[in-house]
């Protein structure tokens, strides 16, 4: 960098400060060139150069780039290079026509430097490290004091590194401070920016509260780093009120822009509907930027009608309009949003694509996909990386795993999120061998990550038939590498031991993960619930509460489900009626069902059949089996009819409400019921489903990941002989035990 090889040339002060007359002097004396003789004249038109430098200074400004080193040379030959401002002049010229080369060596030889001169330096200078390194020369050498400008662009160039400026920024304000600058208006409003783009919110309110006077980049900065900072949208709104009530500014856009979508983060449409009407006031309504934050936020409030009718309204519509809308309108089809928006003319991008293929839904036809991908392939974006990564995160969805590998090998640079996608997407496809096959690859070139052993974790608790051993291999490695403290890690593995029979080592992963978040409260709950234990899911509900975590649909289905198994249905009544009222959380089909089950299993059948037949939608098949078993349970003929024909409607060739029909009728005696039953079994083709088991004795060295299964009168199996005479003999031992202790029993009593 040249910059750093910059010497300050020794001088006296007078040789730095000529006077006034000298100056006109030198330059009067100098032969006024002809108007065709150079180009120079052509310039100079209008600007009487030789009677000030303040007009050689303006000449400057106004000239092109190959004029400016006859300049140069001219105020070099004139004497007027002595003057601090037209060397400052000359040097944020040649910056600003793209020669920093010049600039600096300007800057190097001036007879003459200010504050100004190094303000120029480090607002040209491109790469903030070595516009920082720029600033650190100029307090040491102490040739000038830093004026606000400095201070502005220092902090500036302090904010673009984010948190990794922050001792910087602390810095700068510490010698603003010394030098009586940090109550400058300029000064700060570059400290708010600064520190609300390092993430130090109450620093930035701090220097906005003590601001003597605000314009309106100062209200601007304070509501944007607000907005940024996405925590505390309520207080975006109310800085923003605060902007109206204090009168001295009116808003413009960007305070617009700032402050609806915060009305979207708080889900208030009505606030979200005056600021729409201020922004219409203020006529602004019509920028595009406007616009899409509109969208954004009535989609935000729940009010997509209203997102749509202003998106057909808007004059102008860009990608953002667009790539807006397809990610966030679950009720139009994705692809149709898509085709309208190339009829608009506007072309799609990464973000775009990445919006597309997220909201494609999972039984939507493969063709959809892969019309996507060539579009593009077509945009030439396809070797972009997110858009690479939602490829083979949509294929899996679509359940197209050879073309999500085929993606995958064919990526350029394969980065963390493109194996955690692959190995993410093995699991829910039942290719459970697949997943763990990539981990061991990717293991020898990067180092895993939370998400990827959450990813791997899920797949061998996705499939019953993988052995535990693998399991605990990667809760090991979790251990070594410190990332079993992760709450996506936490809460995999809670629920890996929950469904693997292991409640106490659930309890172990809850116990040290680092921060309870709802995913790892959700996880322990939901073990609990899976285990039984009543007592322990309603203490750890209780306590989510009180540390402040809003539960959602899935922990309050776990409740639930414990009070079900509990048969605690008063209490489940009141969790049931209290997840609108209280937790404001949506009723689902399977909240119903549940509680269907809990109330049948309690013998409140009409209850339970009059709650199932409230559903938003129709009954759902768990439901319905639910309180069909509820009714073999309790005998209820009638109701059993009732649900087994709506059942068997809705999945004509399951055998399960068959069966369980024909249960019920044979438990009341009634065989002409049974036989009917299993007639139209016969005339459905429907057949009763042969059920499985698995046993685990263990993964070793050169033995299968994968668990034995069997079922019923299994003779598959090539120890066959030797499994029914160990279970023979089992059966005789239990036959035993049960006499031994029936005759202690006796001799008791």
């Amino acid at each position: 960098m040249p910059l750093r090889r910059l010497q300050i040339p020794c001088r006296t002060r007078a040789a730095a400060t000529l006077s006034s007359v000298a100056a006109h002097h030198l330059f009067d004396g100098i032969t006024r060139p002809n108007s065709n003789s150079t180009p120079l004249a052509s310039l100079c038109a209008g600007h009487p150069v030789s009677s000030s430098p303040f007009a050689f200074s303006a000449a400057v400004a106004s000239s092109g780039p190959a004029a400016l080193p006859a300049l140069h040379a001219l105020a070099v030959a004139s004497g007027l290079d002595a003057f601090a401002f037209v060397s400052n002049s000359l040097a944020a010229r040649y910056a600003k026509t793209g020669s920093f080369p010049s600039a600096a060596r300007v800057f190097d030889t001036a007879r003459a430097r200010d504050a100004s001169s190094y303000n120029t330096i480090l607002s040209a200078l491109h790469d903030p490290a070595e516009a920082l390194a720029f600033l650190s020369w100029m307090l040491r050498s102490g040739e000038v004091r830093p004026d606000a400008v400095t201070f502005t662009v220092a902090l500036s160039l302090a904010a673009g590194r984010g948190e990794d400026g922050l001792g910087l920024v602390l810095q700068l304000h510490a010698l603003a401070s010394r030098a009586g600058l940090a109550a400058d208006l300029f000064v700060c409003n570059a400290l708010v920016t600064a520190y609300s783009r390092g993430g130090l919110l109450d620093a930035a309110r701090r220097v906005f509260e003590e601001m003597p006077a605000r314009d309106l980049v100062s209200w601007n900065a304070m509501i944007c780093g607000l907005a940024q900072d996405g925590d505390s949208p309520a207080e975006v709104a109310r800085v923003f009120l605060r902007l109206l009530k204090d009168g001295a500014v009116r808003p413009d856009r960007i305070s617009v822009c700032s402050v609806i979508p915060a009305c979207g983060g708080e889900g208030k449409l009505e606030l979200g509907r005056q600021a729409h009407g201020f922004a219409v006031k203020l006529g602004v309504d019509g920028h595009v930027s406007v616009g899409n934050v509109l969208v954004a936020m009535y989609y935000k409030c729940g009010a997509p009608g209203c997102g749509r009718k202003l998106l057909e309204s808007m004059d102008e519509r860009d990608v953002i309009s667009w790539t807006t809308v397809i990610s966030m309108d679950a009720e139009e089809d994705a692809v149709t949003l898509f085709n309208g928006m190339r009829r608009d003319g506007v072309s799609p991008n990464e973000v775009t694509f990445v919006a597309l293929m997220s909201a494609l839904p999972a039984g939507c036809p493969a063709r959809d996909g892969q019309m996507l991908h060539a579009m593009c392939l077509k945009a030439g974006l396809s070797d972009k990386a997110a858009a690479s990564n939602s490829l083979i995160t949509m294929y899996a969805k679509l359940r197209r795993m050879d073309d999500a590998r085929t993606v995958f090998d064919l990526m350029p640079h394969k980065d963390i999120i493109a194996w955690n996608a692959l190995i993410s997407g093995y699991a829910p496809n039942e290719q459970c061998t697949d997943a763990l096959e990539v981990f061991s690859w990717m293991v020898k070139c990067l180092r895993p990550n939370e998400t990827t052993f959450a990813s791997v974790i899920s797949a061998v608790t996705a499939v019953e038939t993988v052995s535990m051993t693998y399991g605990e291999a990667y809760h090991c490695q979790t251990l070594k590498l410190g990332l079993s403290a992760g709450e996506y890690v936490s809460g995999t593995l809670i629920d890996m031991y929950a469904k693997r029979g292991s409640l106490d080592e659930s309890r172990k992963a809850f116990e040290g993960a680092a921060l309870r978040s709802l995913i790892v409260w959700t996880a322990m709950i939901s073990a609990n619930a899976k285990h039984g234990s009543y007592d322990a899911v309603m203490s750890h509900f209780d306590d989510m509460v009180r540390s402040g975590v809003a539960p959602d649909g899935v922990v309050l289905l776990s409740v639930l489900t414990a009070c079900r198994y509990r048969g605690a249905v008063h209490a489940g009544k009141e969790i049931f009626d209290s997840m609108a009222a209280e937790h404001r959380v949506e009723l689902w089909p399977e909240h119903y069902a549940c509680v269907v089950d809990m109330l049948g299993r309690a013998g409140r059948l009409e209850e339970a059949e009059e709650l199932m037949l409230q559903m938003p939608s129709r009954p759902n098949v768990s439901a319905l089996q639910s309180l069909l078993g509820a009714c073999r349970i309790h005998g209820n003929t009638s109701i059993a009819v009732r649900v087994a024909d709506i059942l068997t409607e809705t999945e004509p060739e399951e055998s399960g409400a068959y069966v369980l029909l024909s249960n019920i009728y044979a438990e009341k005696g009634d065989w002409g019921g049974v036989a009917r039953v299993r007639r139209q079994m016969r005339e459905r083709g429907v057949r009763k489903e042969i059920g499985f088991s698995w046993v685990d004795f263990g993964a070793g060295t050169g033995e299968s990941m994968h668990l034995h299964k069997f079922s019923s009168d299994d003779t598959t199996h090539p120890l066959t002989e030797e499994i029914y005479r160990v279970a023979e003999g089992l059966g005789w031992e239990m036959k035993l035990l049960k006499n031994y202790f029936s005759m202690e029993k006796t001799s008791v009593f």
